[in-house]
C-alpha cells in the first residue's frame, strides 16, 4: 500500500485532519526472526555491549563525570551539524558560562546549544524515569529542548508550500510535511503512530533495545511528529535507549559517528522510507532489508565511537598529554610548580579531597591555594563545592591538545 495513497500532494496548513492512514504502513518495527541478517545484527548488539560495559568499567569515577561533561558538548555539536547549525564546542563552552556572541545569530545558536546539553543532561541524570521510547518521553524532550529556544529558531517552514508554522514546544505538528520522497502521516495520525511506535519499542528487553534503537530511530523520523527538531529529538532518544540498555555512562556518542558519515546516514534514512521490495524482503509495508542494513550501520558506527574514546582514554597516552601541556606551561610561567603532580593524582585516582592535596605536594596551604586557582582557572579541574573533592574536567579550548580528534580545532 502507497502511504500517500490519500496524499496526492503535500496539503497545505489547517486542522488537524487524520486521513486514517493504516498502521500497517510503518511495518515493520523490528527486525523478524525469519531475517537473514538477524544473527549478524544480534552478534554486533552484543559487541556493542561488551565494549560500551568495558570501557565504563575502566574509567574512575572522577573521570567518568568529566568526560561524560565533555561528550554532551560534543554530541550537541554533531548532532546541529547534522542540521546545518555549526556551533563549535568552544563557543559552546563559553555559553554554559553566560558568554554569548554580540552577533544576533550566532547567539541564537549558541543558545540553541545551551539547551541541547541541558535536555540530554536532564537525560543523563535520569528525569525520563522510564523508556525514551514513548509519546511522553519524545514530547517531554522536544518540550524541554523547545522552550528554551530562542523564538527566532520557534518557526518551521514547509519546504513545498513555504507556509511557516510556529513551533509549540511538546506539540506535534499540525499540518502535512513531506521530507525528502517520503510523505509522512497526516497529522491528525500522529498520536496513533506514536502510540503503536510505544508499544513496540518501549516494552523491550535491554538487548533487543539495542538491536531495535536504529528502528526506533528511523520510525520515529518516518512519523516526523514535529514541526522541527524531529532530527535532533530521535537523536537524543536513541542516545537516551543506548544509556539505559547500556549502561553506557554518557561517555561516547552516535550522534559525532552519525556526523562524521552524514551522507551515509542519510542515504541509509532515505532508504529506510522505501517499500518492500520483493517476496524475500520481508513481510511489511516497508522494506525489511534496508532496515536491516541500517542497523548494521548504526551498530557499526556505535562501536566506532566507543574504540575511538577507548583510544583516547588509554591511560598512558592520556597521561602523556595532560602531563606534557602541564609541563610545558610550568615552563611558560604560566602554571605553578607542581601543578602537573594534582592532574597525575587526579588521572589516577579520580578525584582528590582538599585536605590530601597539602601532603601530596608538599608544600604550605597557600601555595597549594595558588596551583588550585591556576588550575581551576584554566578549566582543568572542578569542584560541585567549597568542601566537595577536585576531579579533573575537559574544558573544550584543550580538546584538540588532550582529546586529539574529538572535533575540529576553532577556525
Amino acid at each position: 500500500m502507497n502511504p500517500a495513497k490519500n496524499q496526492d500532494k503535500v496539503k497545505p496548513k489547517g486542522t488537524t485532519e487524520d486521513a486514517g492512514e493504516q498502521l500497517s504502513l510503518m511495518e515493520p518495527t523490528l527486525i523478524s526472526e525469519s531475517s537473514r541478517q538477524r544473527g549478524g545484527l544480534l552478534e554486533l548488539a552484543f559487541e556493542l555491549g561488551a565494549r560500551a560495559a568495558g570501557f565504563r568499567r575502566s574509567l574512575p569515577t572522577g573521570l567518568l563525570t568529566a568526560l561524560s561533561d565533555l561528550v554532551r558538548s560534543m554530541n550537541c555539536y554533531y548532532s546541529n551539524l547534522i542540521e546545518g547549525h555549526d556551533t563549535h564546542p568552544v563557543d559552546i563552552e563559553r555559553a554554559l558560562n553566560n558568554d554569548f556572541s554580540s552577533d544576533p545569530a550566532k547567539r541564537d545558536l549558541q543558545l540553541e546549544a545551551k539547551a541541547h546539553i541541558a535536555v540530554q543532561r536532564w537525560i543523563d541524570q535520569g528525569g525520563l524515569g522510564g523508556p525514551a521510547a514513548t509519546v511522553a518521553s519524545v514530547s517531554e524532550i522536544h518540550r524541554r529542548f523547545g522552550e528554551a529556544l530562542p523564538d527566532d529558531l520557534l518557526w518551521a517552514e514547509n519546504p513545498q508550500t513555504k507556509q511557516r508554522e510556529r513551533v509549540i514546544p511538546g506539540a506535534f505538528r499540525q499540518s502535512y510535511v513531506q521530507v525528502g520522497r517520503h510523505v509522512a502521516v497526516s497529522p491528525g495520525a500522529v498520536p496513533r503512530f506514536l502510540a503503536r511506535y510505544e508499544a513496540v519499542f518501549s516494552r523491550l528487553g535491554r538487548a533487543e533495545s539495542v538491536l531495535a534503537a536504529a528502528a526506533a530511530h528511523h520510525r520515529l523520523l518516518w512519523i516526523h511528529p514535529f514541526p522541527e527538531m524531529n532530527g535532533r529529538v530521535a537523536r537524543l532518544v536513541s542516545h537516551a535507549t543506548l544509556l539505559d540498555a547500556l549502561n553506557t555512562g554518557g561517555v561516547w556518542s552516535i550522534a559525532r559517528g552519525l556526523a562524521r558519515r552524514d551522507t551515509d546516514y542519510k542515504a541509509h534514512l532515505g532508504n529506510c522510507d522505501l517499500q518492500r521490495r520483493n517476496d524475500l524482503d520481508g513481510r511489511g509495508n516497508l522494506s525489511e532489508e534496508t532496515l536491516a542494513d541500517f542497523t548494521r550501520f548504526f551498530l557499526e558506527v556505535c562501536l566506532d565511537q566507543v574504540e575511538f574514546m577507548e583510544s583516547l582514554m588509554q591511560p598512558d597516552r592520556l597521561r602523556l598529554r595532560i602531563l606534557g601541556w602541564a609541563a610545558e606551561e610550568e615552563k611558560l610561567g604560566t602554571l605553578p610548580a607542581k601543578a602537573g603532580k594534582v592532574l597525575e593524582a587526579m588521572l589516577y585516582r579520580g578525584e582528590l579531597s582538599r585536605a590530601d592535596i597539602p601532603e601530596l605536594l608538599g608544600v604550605q596551604t597557600r601555595q597549594t591555594r595558588r596551583i588550585l586557582s591556576a588550575l581551576h582557572g584554566y578549566g582543568v579541574i572542578a569542584s560541585p563545592s567549597s568542601r566537595a573533592p577536585w576531579r579533573l574536567a575537559f574544558p573544550a579550548t584543550l580538546a584538540p591538545r588532550w582529546m586529539p580528534g574529538l572535533f575540529p580545532e576553532r577556525r
